[in-house]
């Protein structure tokens, strides 16, 4: 092979590795939560049908090499059991290690601040493909009981993801719960970049802290049954 072939291969290989790796994109997700399995208990099927024990809520994902913006998806249609699940806004920056959540609890939309949320992650052989891209698994253990699986992309290089997650080498288009409760699958992905704005939080008068709002939460409804279950229905996981 002479320098020149030499020369023009390397070029090539070089070129296709920066088309392939890619830093920014707009991503459609679909999650699947089984409400039968989150609500839990045999007197859930009295009021929630079979044909509606599955909820499908979609959302939308840009970000670059240093933000994200996880938000739900807008939608005309008349949502049946909207008051199911929930549809948080997550907003990650990976240079300053903070993430932005505004969250609906039980009518109110607060924001929160908080740091990013670190998770030891156990990387796996298996793989599968999602919406065209070759997806490695990984395993979060999050409690005793619960683990996490995430199916990540190498070519897609931001450490992003549903949600919170972050933290591995490629973005996250799979996540699960164990039992299969609640599942995300990325349906698209469309190399959009996103607008600066919308990658930044909005400006609000009231910021809660984690720890602030749980104190205040605790003096409200500290000593209801249902509290420590909630708060970490809440964020014990997502």
């Amino acid at each position: 092979m002479t320098n020149r072939n030499i020369l023009i291969l390397i070029l090539f290989v070089s070129t296709f590795k920066l088309v392939s790796q890619i830093s920014s994109a707009k991503i459609t997700y679909e999650r699947k939560t089984n409400l039968y399995k989150k609500m839990k208990g045999d007197n859930v099927k009295n009021w929630i049908k079979e044909a509606d024990k599955i909820k499908s809520d979609y959302f939308e994902l840009f970000f670059n090499d240093t933000c994200s913006v996880f938000i739900p998806q807008e939608s005309e249609l008349k949502e049946n059991m909207g008051w199911a699940t929930q549809k948080n806004t997550v907003y990650q920056n990976f240079n300053t290690g903070k993430r932005y959540l505004i969250k609906d609890m039980w009518g109110e939309m607060l924001h929160i601040t908080d740091s990013l949320w670190k998770r030891r992650w156990q990387i796996t052989e298996s793989s599968r493909k999602i919406a065209g891209y070759q997806c490695r698994k990984a395993v979060w253990r999050a409690n005793d009981s619960t683990r996490i699986y995430a199916w990540f992309s190498y070519d897609l290089v931001t450490s992003t993801g549903p949600e919170s997650f972050y933290g591995l080498p490629g973005t996250i288009l799979g996540l699960a719960t164990e039992d299969g409760g609640v599942v995300y699958f990325a349906k698209k992905v469309e190399f959009i970049k996103a607008e600066p704005t919308q990658l930044i939080p909005p400006k609000k008068k009231k910021i809660y802290t984690i720890v602030e709002l749980k104190t205040d939460m605790e003096k409200q409804y500290g000593k209801e049954k249902w509290f420590k279950g909630e708060w970490n229905e809440m964020f014990g996981i997502w």
